[in-house]
């Protein structure tokens, strides 16, 4: 007869994740900070909430993260917009617009470079 064996939690070099309600929180504390008319990626707001590789637990916490935060701040590192936003890509745009963001026809910030925020 075969013994059940327990499964072991694998160490993790990445203690922030290890805690997804503390990350989260960095990740909402940060995205509140966006100034209007600024933009930041996933992968950078991974990186300076102390994980530069979770960027697609970043974007996991925005589709389901509080709507009262400025999600729509947030893009992809191209300056691509997000298909899981609320009223989709179409809805991402128009917020960002409001923000004064140059958005292309294609879904993308127009000189992404001109828009990005690096807090200090």
């Amino acid at each position: 007869m075969k013994q059940k064996t327990e499964l072991q939690k694998v160490p993790s070099k990445d203690s922030d994740i290890d805690n997804i309600p503390g990350f989260s929180k960095l990740v909402t504390d940060l995205v509140r900070t966006i100034p209007r008319g600024r933009v930041m990626t996933y992968g950078q707001i991974a990186s300076l909430c102390g994980n530069p590789r979770a960027a697609r637990i970043v974007g996991g916490i925005a589709h389901y993260g509080d709507s009262e935060i400025p999600w729509q701040r947030v893009v992809n590192k191209t300056g691509g917009l997000a298909t899981g936003y609320p009223g989709g890509k179409i809805s991402h745009k128009s917020e960002l617009e409001r923000d004064g963001i140059e958005v292309t026809s294609d879904f993308r910030i127009n000189n992404l470079q001109d828009y990005i925020w690096n807090p200090s």
